[in-house]
């Protein structure tokens, strides 16, 4: 079956979301958005600690909140794009307001600020410590209510679709490589969809399912960025892969470990080991509100020294009644599991959280394929460098996917739909009884990259990382072609091909930097 959409929304998050109401209402044609499983589930409702931008101006201005980024980035950072978002920042958190979105305010109105590791300053929006998830409510309303745009929960996005599949040679050295729209499993049917576009926006989230614990949901298995890499699209920075330094430690809950926000440290939160020592001291002058890969590191070190599967985070000397109010959600939580947090230590350890690289965009979100652009944090943009500060990421999905609507739109009239595109092919091939296999893979690579790609990497085990996915990736292409294409085996393939270019980006980066730290290149220390 062939559909025609003027604009292909590939992803449900702040990103995808956001983009869709700012070219919906245009006149310029209708939407669909294409979700792997239902509109609520993204990785933006995971975001608990809230959303970063200028807006105290009395103690506040976009200088430092830039300094700020740059400084957590190592410097690696495209001060261009850093630019963008820290000056676009508070006209777009106006937008999420007018769209519905409620940000905690004082008793005068002002919003209530919160400060996180490596900010100078109080400015961080939030509501209460579920920011994500209302961000997330109040654009879904919003979307649900627009005429011009199409919801297609529980449909999976195969593969972009390019010249490729008119029987053109594509290479990563082929200059005009196009995209005409995308394979889309439509699970109703168990058939595979031709989807035409005539912009395509890919706004799939993270990675985190290729590690063994994650506060990401199940479904963030880089499909978007494996897509656009097998279309020959450019993807950069992968090494940069952020693990938050405090996930709450409970045994059986992996995917996802439910993440307890950098705004508890901002608080007054105190990092301790379980017997009541401090130790960030000796790592950060700026102590637990040091930068996230600096605390990640401090806390994988102390648990090897102390041969211990995690540490604590204490807010038992703030006020009671204060951290129930600021905390609700994670006071909850962890009542659930017999931790009173006013009265006792969080028990706290490192996890997978956020891909800082992804595929490469220019200011205006478009990537090395025309008519596709990536938004949010399957995309590159710059603005991380090698390490993301916290609460940029949602601010930059908005800002961004504010540019890719205005450059889209400018030329989307250049654009029409490729009548030529062949539906999908699956004859000769057998329904996929092997389920135990795939999910046996999964797990593999979840081990692979937690064991040898993780906080702390060496070149010994990146290469083992590299041979044991290369061996998964020769024995998955196997099966994907012997079979009916399913979720399950796409989001595997997706898997693989994104923990091989986390693990080929470590190894070509000969020096620690950022997020990316390798025993055998030890970072060069600064006077």
């Amino acid at each position: 079956m062939i559909k025609k959409y003027d604009f292909l929304v590939i992803g449900s998050g702040v990103a995808g979301m956001s983009y869709a109401l700012k070219v919906a209402d245009t006149g310029k044609g209708r939407v669909a958005i294409v979700c792997k499983t239902t509109l609520e589930e993204a990785n933006t409702a995971k975001a608990q600690g809230g959303i970063a931008s200028v807006t105290n101006l009395k103690v506040d201005d976009f200088e430092k909140h830039i300094e700020d980024t740059m400084i957590a980035g190592d410097h690696l950072s495209d001060r261009k794009a850093v630019e963008q978002v820290v000056r676009n920042a508070p006209s777009q958190i106006a937008e999420l307001v007018k769209w519905g979105v409620n940000f905690d305010r004082k008793d005068d109105g002002e919003f209530d600020l919160h400060r996180e590791g490596g900010h100078s300053e109080f400015r961080i929006l939030h509501h209460a410590d579920d920011t994500g998830a209302e961000i997330q409510r109040g654009l879904m309303e919003a979307v649900r209510r627009n005429p011009n745009i199409d919801i297609l929960e529980n449909h999976f996005a195969v593969e972009i679709i390019t010249q490729h599949h008119l029987g053109v040679e594509v290479t990563r050295r082929t200059p005009d490589i196009e995209c005409f729209g995308a394979y889309i499993l439509n699970p109703e049917t168990n058939k595979i969809d031709t989807y035409l576009s005539r912009v395509t926006l890919m706004a799939t989230g993270g990675i985190g399912s290729i590690y063994a614990t994650t506060t990401n949901p199940n479904i963030a298995t880089g499909d978007g960025i494996a897509m656009v890499y097998r279309a020959k699209g450019t993807v950069q920075d992968m090494e940069f892969v952020q693990f938050h330094p405090t996930a709450l430690f409970h045994p059986g809950e992996t995917h996802p470990a439910y993440l307890i926000t950098e705004a508890m440290r901002g608080y007054g939160g105190i990092l301790r080991l379980p017997n009541g020592e401090e130790f960030m001291h000796k790592y950060d002058e700026r102590l637990s509100l040091a930068p996230r890969d600096i605390v990640a590191r401090a806390i994988d070190k102390e648990m090897k020294i102390h041969g211990l599967d995690h540490v604590c985070l204490d807010v038992t000397h703030k006020d009671p009644e204060e951290t129930k109010h600021h905390f609700p959600n994670i006071y909850a939580k962890c009542l659930s599991i017999g931790i009173d947090i006013t009265k006792q230590y969080i028990p706290v350890a490192p996890c997978a959280h956020y891909m800082c690289g992804g595929i490469k965009v220019d200011l205006n979100a478009c990537s090395s394929i025309k008519r596709l652009y990536a938004v949010g944090e399957c995309s590159c943009t710059g603005l991380h460098g090698g390490n993301r500060l916290a609460s940029n990421s949602l601010i930059e999905a908005v800002v961004y996917a504010d540019a890719a609507a205005k450059h889209s739109l400018q030329h989307i009239d250049e654009y029409s739909f490729n009548n030529k595109i062949p539906e999908w092919n699956d004859d000769g091939t057998m329904t996929n009884e092997e389920k135990v296999l795939i999910a046996q893979d999964v797990r593999e690579v979840g081990q692979i990259m937690s064991t040898y790609v993780g906080i702390v990497r060496s070149n010994l085990r990146l290469k083992r990382a590299w041979t044991r996915l290369d061996l998964l990736y020769e024995e998955t292409e196997d099966l994907f072609k012997r079979v009916k294409a399913t979720k399950e085996i796409c989001e595997l393939r997706n898997m693989i091909n994104v923990g091989y270019l986390v693990t080929r980006q470590a190894i070509e980066r000969k020096e620690s930097r950022g997020l990316h730290f390798n025993v055998d290149y030890p970072p060069v220390t600064k006077d």
